[in-house]
Protein backbone atom coordinates (compact mmCIF):
# COMPACT_ATOMS: atom_id res chain seq x y z
CA UNK A 1 0.00 0.00 0.00
CA UNK A 2 1.02 3.56 -0.57
CA UNK A 3 2.24 5.29 2.66
CA UNK A 4 -0.13 8.26 2.19
CA UNK A 5 -3.10 5.94 1.78
CA UNK A 6 -2.13 4.01 4.90
CA UNK A 7 -1.86 7.25 6.87
CA UNK A 8 -5.23 8.43 5.53
CA UNK A 9 -6.89 5.16 6.59
CA UNK A 10 -5.31 5.47 10.05
CA UNK A 11 -6.60 9.01 10.35
CA UNK A 12 -10.12 7.95 9.32
CA UNK A 13 -10.03 5.10 11.86
CA UNK A 14 -8.86 7.46 14.58
CA UNK A 15 -11.56 10.03 13.82
CA UNK A 16 -14.23 7.31 13.71
CA UNK A 17 -13.13 6.03 17.13
CA UNK A 18 -13.22 9.56 18.56
CA UNK A 19 -16.70 10.10 17.14
CA UNK A 20 -17.96 6.84 18.62
CA UNK A 21 -16.45 7.69 22.00
CA UNK A 22 -18.17 11.06 22.13
CA UNK A 23 -21.48 9.46 21.14
CA UNK A 24 -21.25 6.80 23.84
CA UNK A 25 -24.16 6.69 26.27
CA UNK A 26 -23.56 8.25 29.68
CA UNK A 27 -22.19 5.93 32.32
CA UNK A 28 -24.14 5.23 35.46
CA UNK A 29 -21.66 7.41 37.36
CA UNK A 30 -21.94 10.39 34.99
CA UNK A 31 -25.75 10.15 35.02
CA UNK A 32 -25.89 10.08 38.83
CA UNK A 33 -23.38 12.93 39.09
CA UNK A 34 -25.26 15.19 36.69
CA UNK A 35 -28.65 14.41 38.24
CA UNK A 36 -27.36 15.11 41.77
CA UNK A 37 -25.96 18.47 40.61
CA UNK A 38 -29.24 19.28 38.87
CA UNK A 39 -31.22 18.46 42.04
CA UNK A 40 -28.90 20.50 44.26
CA UNK A 41 -29.17 23.50 41.89
CA UNK A 42 -32.98 23.22 41.74
CA UNK A 43 -33.12 23.04 45.54
CA UNK A 44 -30.99 26.20 45.87
CA UNK A 45 -33.18 28.04 43.35
CA UNK A 46 -36.29 26.93 45.24
CA UNK A 47 -34.84 28.17 48.54
CA UNK A 48 -34.03 31.61 47.11
CA UNK A 49 -37.24 32.04 45.10
CA UNK A 50 -39.47 34.85 46.35
CA UNK A 51 -42.82 33.55 45.11
CA UNK A 52 -42.80 30.04 46.59
CA UNK A 53 -44.87 28.83 49.54
CA UNK A 54 -43.45 29.45 53.01
CA UNK A 55 -43.32 25.69 53.68
CA UNK A 56 -40.26 25.51 51.40
CA UNK A 57 -38.17 26.95 54.25
CA UNK A 58 -39.02 23.87 56.33
CA UNK A 59 -37.86 21.31 53.73
CA UNK A 60 -34.97 19.04 54.69
CA UNK A 61 -31.71 20.42 53.28
CA UNK A 62 -30.75 18.89 49.97
CA UNK A 63 -27.02 19.30 49.35
CA UNK A 64 -26.02 16.09 47.60
CA UNK A 65 -22.71 14.30 47.34
CA UNK A 66 -23.01 10.92 45.66
CA UNK A 67 -19.71 9.84 47.21
CA UNK A 68 -21.22 10.13 50.69
CA UNK A 69 -23.16 7.04 51.83
CA UNK A 70 -25.56 9.32 53.77
CA UNK A 71 -26.93 10.59 50.46
CA UNK A 72 -29.30 7.60 50.40
CA UNK A 73 -30.91 8.55 53.73
CA UNK A 74 -30.95 12.22 52.70
CA UNK A 75 -32.87 11.39 49.50
CA UNK A 76 -35.31 9.10 51.37
CA UNK A 77 -36.01 11.81 53.97
CA UNK A 78 -36.58 14.44 51.30
CA UNK A 79 -38.95 12.30 49.24
CA UNK A 80 -40.91 11.23 52.35
CA UNK A 81 -41.22 14.79 53.71
CA UNK A 82 -44.97 15.25 54.24
CA UNK A 83 -45.29 19.02 53.77
CA UNK A 84 -45.33 21.20 50.62
CA UNK A 85 -47.28 18.67 48.54
CA UNK A 86 -49.25 21.51 46.96
CA UNK A 87 -46.11 23.20 45.61
CA UNK A 88 -45.44 22.05 42.05
CA UNK A 89 -41.69 22.79 42.18
CA UNK A 90 -41.32 20.69 45.34
CA UNK A 91 -43.18 17.77 43.77
CA UNK A 92 -40.93 17.97 40.70
CA UNK A 93 -37.86 18.03 42.93
CA UNK A 94 -39.16 15.05 44.93
CA UNK A 95 -39.64 13.15 41.68
CA UNK A 96 -36.04 13.85 40.62
CA UNK A 97 -34.82 12.82 44.09
CA UNK A 98 -36.84 9.59 43.84
CA UNK A 99 -35.29 8.89 40.44
CA UNK A 100 -31.77 9.49 41.76
CA UNK A 101 -32.41 7.21 44.73
CA UNK A 102 -33.70 4.45 42.44
CA UNK A 103 -30.70 4.77 40.14
CA UNK A 104 -28.30 4.67 43.11
CA UNK A 105 -29.76 1.59 44.78
CA UNK A 106 -30.60 -0.45 41.71
CA UNK A 107 -28.96 0.40 38.40
CA UNK A 108 -25.66 1.80 39.66
CA UNK A 109 -25.26 -0.09 42.91
CA UNK A 110 -22.14 -1.94 41.77
CA UNK A 111 -20.60 1.04 39.96
CA UNK A 112 -20.45 3.47 42.88
CA UNK A 113 -17.87 3.83 45.59
CA UNK A 114 -18.84 5.75 48.70
CA UNK A 115 -15.80 7.58 50.05
CA UNK A 116 -17.40 8.77 53.28
CA UNK A 117 -20.43 8.40 55.51
CA UNK A 118 -20.29 11.88 57.03
CA UNK A 119 -23.96 12.86 57.30
CA UNK A 120 -23.12 16.33 58.69
CA UNK A 121 -21.34 17.15 55.43
CA UNK A 122 -24.70 16.98 53.66
CA UNK A 123 -26.15 19.67 55.90
CA UNK A 124 -24.07 22.51 54.44
CA UNK A 125 -23.97 23.87 50.89
CA UNK A 126 -21.42 22.14 48.67
CA UNK A 127 -19.62 25.36 47.68
CA UNK A 128 -18.99 26.27 51.30
CA UNK A 129 -17.73 22.80 52.20
CA UNK A 130 -15.29 22.87 49.28
CA UNK A 131 -13.88 26.31 50.07
CA UNK A 132 -13.47 25.49 53.77
CA UNK A 133 -11.39 22.39 53.19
Amino acid sequence: KHPTMKMLLSLIALLSAALLASAAPPTCYSRVLSLSKEITESFKELQTSKDVDSCVATLPRLYLDIHNYCVLAKLRDFVAYPRCDTVLEVNELKEKARSLYTILISYCRRDLVFLTDDCNALEIPIERSITES
